[in-house]
């Protein structure tokens, strides 16, 4: 058998180390576990300094209260990327070696999806505070021993779902809270692009390993890699899970060997009657990234980094509408949209990583629960499979009991 063609669990059990190396392009963040912090800073170790890891570096070079001591990746050439911006670094290709540093107080795990468990239990038992990137596990059963053992430490486990972290969406549920929207029964998210999401491949060998994202072997498609912000937005602005979900996929338009589907269209109920469709399609950006919030006074829509309002108009003129007497004339706008302002005058806000890795190194120094911890990561990890599972099964998919503690 081809090296390529083993199983997700024989590639992680034979093949752990290499396998990680070609995984570890992908992104992550840190911690401390006895307090005693070097000249007052958190020390952190980097495994994975891909574009996202190397980018999360650079950010924390920012920070006056956390520094990268140590990087991780066995690809040569990523490493040595990391380490141009990580000055002083020790460099690793073997993320166990990198745990073994007694200097290193919190480490940041930016790999892809298959590889979050396994490096997140191992930083664990090292006693390393975390920052995990997202979705916090590959499968279900991960998620939920993941979050007994987090629970079962004095550590802290971040996982980097930075919108809970960014003062636009913190506005969203204050106007939500507030009932600005009224009854609210949908929410339609989207995250949608024109690309086929692969990377240049140099040596034929490492192309499931370099294009990880095109394999269920590895991690969830778009559902996980793209959607996974907006479900966990949904969490954080309803303070809920989802109920039960069904689910379309497949491989439409990129007919290039992938089984990771290059397009999805999910639609969970939770409760209180809300209905959230999920859609990514990789084959049209029409409008990116969104999410739509459906209230009967008005509704929300979110993009990248600003929000708008549409007031429902409920005394609409009538009038004579393609032959129909007494029909509405006013059903396309409902109303002119009001951009929501978030920010204090004067005030610009922060980057929503930046603001996330200032709430881990205040959780570390404190010792208080991230507001993207284990428990609300487990939710929204579990979402994601429940509705790729309803995708490939064509079934309805329901939250059990043994999914909440």
């Amino acid at each position: 058998m081809k090296p390529e063609e083993l199983s997700r669990r024989q590639f992680i059990t034979r093949n752990a180390l290499a396998l990680s190396g070609f995984a570890l392009s992908y992104t992550g963040l840190p911690a401390l576990a006895n307090g005693n912090f070097k000249n007052d800073v958190i020390r952190v170790g980097m495994i994975g300094t891909g574009s996202r890891g190397t980018g999360l570096i650079k950010l924390i070079s920012k920070l006056p209260e956390m520094k990268v001591t140590a990087c991780c990746d066995p690809i040569s050439e990523h490493l040595k990327n990391g380490m141009k911006y990580a000055i002083g670094a020790k460099a690793y290709s073997d993320y166990r070696k990198l745990l073994e540093d007694q200097n290193i107080d919190a480490v940041i795990i930016a790999t892809p999806l298959y590889l979050h468990y396994p490096m997140a239990v191992d930083a664990l038992a090292a006693g390393k505070h975390i920052y995990l990137e997202k979705s916090m596990t590959y499968d279900i059963a991960e998620a939920i021993d993941l979050e007994k053992k987090v629970l079962q430490s004095n550590l802290v486990f971040q996982v980097g779902y930075q919108y809970r972290y960014y003062g636009l969406y913190h506005r969203v549920k204050e106007v939500i809270n507030q009932n600005w929207l009224g009854k609210i029964t949908h929410f339609e998210c989207q995250y949608n692009r024109n690309s086929n999401w692969r990377f240049p491949v140099s040596d034929p060998k490492m192309e499931r390993a370099v294009n990880w994202r095109m394999y269920k072997e590895y991690c969830g498609g778009p559902l996980s890699e793209l959607c996974a912000h907006a479900i966990d937005a949904v969490h954080y602005l309803t303070d809920s899970h989802p109920l039960k979900v069904n689910a379309m996929g497949g491989v439409n338009y990129w007919k290039d060997g992938r089984d990771t589907y290059d397009n999805i269209r999910a639609v969970y109920e939770y409760p209180n009657d809300i209905k959230v469709s999920v859609t990514s399609v990789l084959s049209n950006a029409y409008n990116g990234y969104g999410i739509r919030i459906l209230g009967d006074k008005a509704t929300m829509e979110i993009q990248r980094d600003k929000a708008f309002i549409y007031p429902e108009s409920l005394n609409n003129k009538k009038g004579t509408v393609d032959g129909v007497t007494g029909a509405t004339i006013a059903v396309t706008t409902q109303g002119n949209g009001n951009e929501l302002i978030f920010e204090k005058p004067g005030e610009k806000s922060l980057e929503p990583t930046v603001s996330a890795l200032k709430d881990f190194i205040n959780c570390i120094l404190t010792k208080n629960k991230p507001v993207s911890n284990v428990t609300t990561a487990k939710d929204s990890s579990i979402a994601i499979h429940m509705g790729n599972t309803a995708a490939e099964t064509e079934t309805i998919q329901i939250w059990k009991p043994e999914y909440s503690i």
